[in-house]
């Protein structure tokens, strides 16, 4: 039994040591560093809001490099595909929380929503490459790959991702070294990998089996307390018909969400006043 202990415990430690291997700037080019840095000096004012509104939200402050690479921080950028702003929210993911349409294109509004988003998925993710990778090609993507792969270390499911969601990725990683943060965003990738739950598939454990209810996806933007309200019943309902729904929000940034059919078309139609109402409290 010790022999298997000592053997896994090499295994992750090893693991931690080369598998940030593949993560490193790959273009260290004077011309690419200036370029990173041009745009931020042009922004000055608008670069210490960002890290200013992550500092208040224990995001670090590399995270504006995703503003960076996503928009060339022109909150006027719109995508081929529809994305607007400094972070290129699409109409979906900016609708999830609340952020409206027009104000995708708002650098303070959208900078605090996007602060919200990178949270939860480095709660459900552990790590801030797997969130600039999930970022842009969406959960549904990671998780495929994760499966394939067989793991939720990015340098393992990184293959199964699209080609521009990889090279986003390096993206970052250039604009990181251009700031003098790329070590910051590789011990964090360490720290996660030195875990030997990063190399185990990635699963949901619940699974509702009552019957009656209907089911959603709900983020970790919603308050419960102004589900509760909104909908005038007990949180402690709530809880009954979704009990790990506290844990899986705090953990993972997300959950599958059960209420009766009736309550649920009530939540669906006010989804957007209740997540108004949650950012609020």
């Amino acid at each position: 039994m010790r022999k298997k202990f000592l053997a896994v415990t090499f295994f992750v430690i090893s693991c931690s040591l080369t598998c940030a291997q593949g993560l490193t700037a790959s273009d260290t080019s004077k011309e690419s560093v200036k370029r990173y840095q041009n745009i931020i000096k042009s922004n000055k004012q608008l670069v210490d809001f960002i890290e200013y509104t992550f500092v208040q939200k224990g995001i670090p402050r590399h995270l504006k490099n995703l503003a960076v690479i996503e928009s060339g921080l022109d909150h006027n950028q719109v995508s081929h595909a529809g994305a607007k702003g400094l972070w290129q929210f699409m109409s979906g993911h900016a609708n999830d929380y609340g952020l409206t349409d027009a104000n995708r294109s708002d650098m303070y509004k959208s900078t605090k929503t996007a602060a919200i988003s990178l949270k939860n998925l480095y709660k459900k993710y552990g790590n801030w490459v797997t969130v600039v990778a999930a970022y842009n090609c969406g959960e549904g993507n990671i998780q495929k790959a994760m499966n394939k792969a067989g793991s939720r270390a990015y340098t393992d499911f990184a293959p199964y991702l699209p080609s521009e969601t990889q090279n986003h990725v390096k993206k970052y990683l250039n604009a990181s070294y251009a700031t003098g943060e790329l070590e910051q965003v590789l011990n964090d990738y360490r720290n996660f990998a030195a875990n030997r739950k990063a190399f185990v598939p990635f699963k949901s454990d619940f699974s509702a089996s009552q019957e009656n209810l209907a089911e959603t996806k709900l983020n970790g933007a919603f308050s419960i307390d102004a589900i509760a309200s909104w909908l005038e019943i007990d949180k402690e309902q709530i809880l009954t018909w979704n009990p790990k729904l506290e844990q899986e929000l705090n953990e993972k940034g997300e959950s599958d969400f059960y209420l009766p059919k009736d309550l649920m078309v009530n939540f669906l139609m006010n989804k957007n006043k209740i997540l108004t109402s949650s950012l609020k409290n």
